[in-house]
């Protein structure tokens, strides 16, 4: 490993040795991690909080085979050590890292290829709270889910982390998106960022609010993290040849009464896809095609990570605590060091 001097033999992180709430979570002391010939290793700055972790503290989403046990999966900081085959980066440079765990940690290894430059004009904390949505969002939307100019979406969970840079994204590359959110407020957070429409799924219907947007065409593509009963309502939503991509459960992993019918009739797809599963080389192609179309965006200041809350280090259980009340617009972080 080739690495920066005077490194420290150990390093803080943020334990949960029980499954349970936010409150199992401590700070653990630990040596610090040792990069495989294809990683880099990270004095993590900035880390994000993302719905994975919530279900790996409660011990419903266990690491893959070699990932490190910690939470986190998306960091920025200084490369200060590099696995004997990385090419392509340096001691010292800036980077945000997808991870394959290990995040809330002072110091991090990334495989090289999940790695990007900070875009130009951004701190740690915006760094850091692009990996794990922006990989998400390009791979499913736009890659697995083919939306293009001139097409359309609906985007549910819209004021989420992942939702708010689903909405810029397709924005931006001209689609025409619509989203789901749960108040007033987090629709018109939406609306700011975007869309052209946004729909209160407490107080709507949005079944009969995408036909009345689309003139009853429907979409072109659904990116659902809720699943569940959705997805039969997704159906309804859909032009011929329409896609639905599912991204999370957090409706449930079944869904009654569904009616395939339509789904035939309209030659739907419907498909999903988890991120931390993948091959190292999948989420590099991933990351290459971020660095090539999407990270000129954010040199040139538009669009980019909205930020909800920042949390010290040590406050990492409040912060899980506030990403399960679903209160927040955008993205939570925590802040490691300076």
């Amino acid at each position: 490993m080739t690495s920066a001097p005077a490194l420290p033999a150990r390093m803080e992180f943020i334990d949960a040795p029980l499954a349970g709430g936010p409150e199992v979570m401590r700070v653990g002391h630990g040596a610090l991690p040792v990069p495989a010939p294809d990683e880099v290793l990270i004095r993590v700055q900035a880390a994000g909080v993302n719905r994975p972790d919530i279900a790996q503290r409660q011990g419903f989403y266990p690491p893959p085979p070699g990932a490190s046990p910690l939470m986190g999966l998306e960091v920025a900081g200084e490369v200060v050590g590099l696995g004997a085959a990385v090419r392509g980066w340096r001691v010292g440079e800036r980077v945000c890292a997808l991870t394959n765990g290990g995040g809330y940690a002072q110091y991090c290894v990334a495989p090289a290829p999940q790695c990007l430059p900070w875009p130009t004009g951004y701190d740690a904390i915006r760094a850091a709270a692009l990996p794990e949505n922006y990989f998400t969002v390009w791979a499913n939307l736009f890659q697995i889910g083919g939306l293009a100019a001139g097409q359309s979406a609906l985007i549910h969970g819209g004021s989420s982390g992942i939702g708010l840079t689903a909405i810029q994204l397709g924005a931006e590359f001209g689609a025409r998106v619509f989203a789901t959110a749960g108040s007033a407020d987090k629709c018109a957070a939406c609306v700011s960022f975007g869309a052209s429409a946004a729909i209160d799924y407490r107080t709507q219907d949005f079944v009969a609010e995408i036909e009345r947007l689309t003139d009853r065409q429907g979409v072109d593509v659904v990116l659902d993290m809720v699943a569940g009963d959705y997805v039969s309502r997704d159906v309804r939503c859909m032009k011929m040849g329409g896609r639905i991509v599912i991204i999370g459960l957090m409706g449930g992993r079944v869904s009654r009464d569904f009616d395939f019918n339509p789904v035939m009739r309209k030659r739907i797809w419907i498909t999903g896809s988890t991120m931390r599963p993948r091959a190292t080389d999948d989420k590099g192609r991933i990351a290459a095609e971020l660095r090539e179309r999407v990270w000129p965006v954010l040199d040139a200041g538009r669009r980019g990570p909205v930020i909800h809350k920042v949390f010290d280090f040590a406050e990492a259980a409040a912060a899980h605590a506030l990403m399960e009340s679903s209160a927040h617009i955008g993205k939570i972080m925590l802040k490691v060091a300076d």
